[in-house]
């Protein structure tokens, strides 16, 4: 497989094979392999967070746990818990209160928005946690976010000036499970728009965003704690293999589970095969924060007002089109560098991704007034509204 991709620069769902997959995720995580760890479970290490003040506090021993821990990030079981990251609940609880008001004032208000892997209304969500709680009580949001032990993981995996972003996923009893799938950024793309992007850039996005959850709640198995599959993170075509019908297949016989305690936070790499489960219990009303911390470097250089500039370039290209100066290939690739050509980072509350895992670019709606034809106020409505919905 390594050599044909090596010759075609691309993944195709032809080169994943399942039997490799299994052999890759038949491994143990050994003592040995961590050696900070105070238990392993289901190839899991577990940290005990209440037992580690001083490693967290000594810059020496801080740098060996990072170490360790990016370690089991990248190249062993691609998932770790830190027990107890939380050992006053205190701020958890009052948080919890304040995320109850906002689910039920959005719920009033909207009736819920779209989710990215079940549909909605399945999950009560609130996008943009972060800001949501800061901005209504700075005071709990201080005593949440104020945690060495979660600073230091996303330090790990990142280095220093990582971009904090968070979501409440509230699972109430019946609520369904998820599909298997891998996160940010690929695992937020359509199979084609994966299989577009070069090899190497699948191997990238894995260390770009790191995942996590707080448990706000208790989470015992039945209450449906997330689906794992340790070290399927190392399954380079991961990407386009977890849509395909036998490794979801796989994973349903094969994946993990660890109970969880409020408090208690899990970590993984966005590369993990992984799903939340069914909450098949009687009254656990399971809340987690969501933690999607990204890279300080995924940034360009310059800010440009690409919406002026699709503005102005779009009575041009219809132009051209209308006089056959450019073909479909040579459109597109004005439009790619004029136009925004990614999704994120949107306002999920006002722009959520209703026809599939993304919202509509900038370039999407430029290209698709081009074949629709829209006159030029047309477009500049449409783009304007567009961005309306994507500011916080």
């Amino acid at each position: 497989m390594d050599r044909q991709v090596e010759l075609d620069g691309y993944f195709e769902t032809a080169h994943c094979d399942i039997e490799d997959f299994k052999k890759l995720v038949d491994r143990k995580l050994v003592e040995g392999d961590v050696p900070q760890a105070h238990g392993i479970e289901a190839n899991i290490p577990v940290y005990r967070i209440d037992r580690m003040a001083s490693v967290l506090e000594g810059q020496a021993s801080r740098r060996r746990l990072m170490a360790e821990w990016a370690r089991v990030l990248k190249d062993l079981s691609g998932v770790l818990v830190l027990k107890n990251a939380y050992s006053d609940k205190a701020p958890l609880d009052a948080a919890t209160q304040i995320y109850n008001q906002i689910i039920e004032e959005e719920k009033a208000s909207s009736g819920g928005g779209a989710d990215h892997f079940a549909a909605a209304g399945a999950n009560d969500r609130i996008w943009n946690s972060l800001q949501k709680l800061c901005l209504r009580a700075p005071d709990v949001f201080a005593d949440c976010f104020a945690n060495t032990a979660i600073n230091t993981v996303c330090e790990a995996w990142l280095g220093p000036n990582y971009q904090m972003t968070a979501q409440i996923n509230l699972v109430r009893p019946g609520g369904a499970a998820q599909q298997a799938h891998r996160d940010y950024h690929l695992g937020f793309q359509t199979a084609e728009t994966s299989a577009r992007y070069p090899a190497h850039v699948h191997d990238l996005s894995a260390v770009m965003t790191l995942q996590g959850a707080v448990a706000h709640t208790d989470m015992p198995l039945i209450s449906g704690p997330t689906k794992l599959l340790p070290f399927s993170q190392l399954y380079r075509p991961g990407y386009m293999a977890y849509r395909l019908d036998e490794f979801k297949e796989f994973f349903e016989t094969t994946y993990v589970q660890l109970p969880l305690e409020k408090g208690d936070a899990v970590f993984f790499n966005p590369a993990l095969f992984h799903a939340a489960g069914a909450n098949t219990s009687a009254d656990i009303q399971r809340m987690a924060n969501l933690l999607q911390v990204s890279s300080a470097f995924g940034r360009a250089m310059e800010a440009i007002d690409r919406q002026a500039m699709s503005l102005a370039l779009y009575p041009v290209l219809q132009q051209k089109i209308a006089s056959n100066q450019l073909g479909a290939a040579e459109i597109e690739a004005a439009v790619s560098a004029c136009a925004e050509g990614y999704s994120f980072p949107t306002n999920l509350d006002n722009d959520p991704p209703e026809r599939g895992l993304a919202p509509e670019t900038q370039k999407q709606l430029l290209l698709r007034a081009l074949g629709e034809n829209m006159s030029a106020e047309e477009f500049s409505q449409a783009l304007a509204a567009q961005a309306g919905r994507r500011k916080p």
